[in-house]
């Protein structure tokens, strides 16, 4: 039986969990140390910790967990990185440079179960949440890669953005934003992290009662309940009205921007009619709004869809910009390795059954 990794215990559960099976409570702040300040991959090699901690820690964690199995660099500096878990599954996990820093976006499940029409990540379906430990695992990876260079460099945003539904696993994606967030660990502000959900309403009231200052960013895709269901099945199960609702009680819970993330497809939703709905949508929320414009990266699993023209992706811009909406179009990184997120995935899963086929 695979061991789980060490990264999936907060700074809370390794400590209750070392006392628990005999260890000094200082321990904890040991292999805290160990794992997120001088980041060392091996159990063996945190010398300050005697044998006998280092052999319990041995017997019930792994330190790693994920092999790389291929990776991409782009010409503008993005990394992508296919990982096998140790049950053979695979996930992606991309490393983006902003003038901003380095940002890292990172998967929750292997597969996906939404069945956006438009993304590559649900063409395979859902096979199982990662555990914290993974999702923590692919930041503290991509930590490894750049240490490896030389050049001082640390990760500084995250985006759960990759692979999956983040809020389909909750609980394990709460440890993992208190990991990766803990100012004794990895200390990366949780201002500098956005998690992104396709409009898991019942989800979005728990995520607000959380209270982390951690960024939420909302996949729309279409401002009324017809467009939006035809394209994303998720719909069905939490309408506009419920989406809504479940945004009105983040924003007075949280008093914090939320992001819609708005994928333009030719003759589809990107029409003026369309921004001119989703400015009426969000016109009493837009002080604490912004609309994210994405230019569709096409998937040849789902040729239905193809790139908004220029003048039609600057007509949907003015038109919100015009009605007070912010907005941007997002910068396209990573276009020439596979950048659609699942794309290199599902290739690699498509070229391995056509092996066994032979």
């Amino acid at each position: 039986m695979a061991k789980e990794s060490i990264y999936g215990l907060t700074f809370d559960q390794l400590t209750a969990w070392l006392v628990e099976h005999g260890q000094k409570k200082f321990r904890a702040k040991q292999v805290w140390d160990w794992l997120y300040q001088k980041r060392v991959k091996s159990f063996q090699d945190m010398q300050n910790l005697n044998k006998d901690c280092i052999d319990l820690l041995d017997e019930h964690f792994e330190v790693q967990t994920l092999d790389i199995e291929i990776q991409q660099k782009s010409e503008d500096g993005t990394v992508k990185f296919l990982f096998k878990l140790q049950d053979g599954n695979l996930i992606e996990t991309v490393l983006m440079r902003h003038n901003y820093g380095l940002s890292v976006c990172v998967t929750t499940q292997v597969g996906c179960n939404i069945g956006c029409t438009f993304c590559a990540s649900g063409i395979l379906k859902k096979n199982r949440d990662l555990s914290s430990g993974e999702i923590v695992e692919q930041i503290m990876n991509v930590q490894h890669y750049l240490d490896s260079k030389g050049k001082d460099e640390r990760v500084s945003h995250i985006v759960v953005m990759g692979i999956g539904e983040p809020f389909d696993n909750f609980d394990n994606l709460v440890d993992f934003l208190r990991v990766v967030n803990d100012q004794q660990g990895l200390s990366i502000g949780a201002r500098h992290i956005t998690v992104s959900t396709s409009g898991l309403a019942n989800k979005i009231y728990d995520f607000a009662d959380l209270g982390l200052q951690v960024n939420l960013a909302i996949s729309i895709h279409a401002p009324n309940n017809d467009l939006r269901t035809q394209i994303m099945k998720i719909n069905r199960a939490f309408p506009i009205e419920k989406l809504m609702d479940a945004i009105d009680y983040y924003l007075e819970k949280t008093n914090r921007r939320i992001t819609f993330e708005y994928i333009l497809l030719k003759d589809v939703n990107d029409h003026k009619q369309e921004a001119i709905q989703l400015a009426q949508l969000l016109r009493d929320k837009r002080h604490l709004s912004y609309v994210n414009l994405i230019p569709y990266n096409p998937v040849s699993e789902h040729n239905q869809y193809q790139r908004s023209e220029l003048e039609a992706i600057k007509t949907f811009y003015d038109t919100l910009k015009s009605r007070g909406i912010n907005c941007g179009v997002r910068l396209e990184q990573g276009t020439d390795i596979d950048a659609a997120c699942g794309q290199l995935r599902s290739k690699q899963i498509k070229k391995k059954k056509s092996k066994e086929r032979v």
